[in-house]
């Protein structure tokens, strides 16, 4: 049983208007959606099957990436 991990998910709205969603921590991990929380959303679900597919192959689960927020 896997623990809840966060992963930071960058979307970026492109020219036709599609959302897309990216997780820096799992290389490849790209979905999209018409908007925000659709694509959010999808991500959620992206991330899921990927970690299983890594979990089925027995190989290691990148660490979600930690950020800190510096305010100057």
């Amino acid at each position: 049983m896997r623990l809840s991990m966060k992963y930071r998910v960058l979307i970026e709205q492109d020219e036709d208007g599609v959302f897309v969603a990216q997780v820096p921590a799992l290389p490849g991990c790209v979905t999209q959606g018409t908007t925000r929380p659709e694509a959010l959303a999808n991500a959620r679900e992206a991330i899921a099957a990927y970690l299983e597919s890594l979990e089925k192959r027995d190989e290691p689960i990148p660490p979600p990436i930690v950020e800190e927020i510096i305010e100057v």
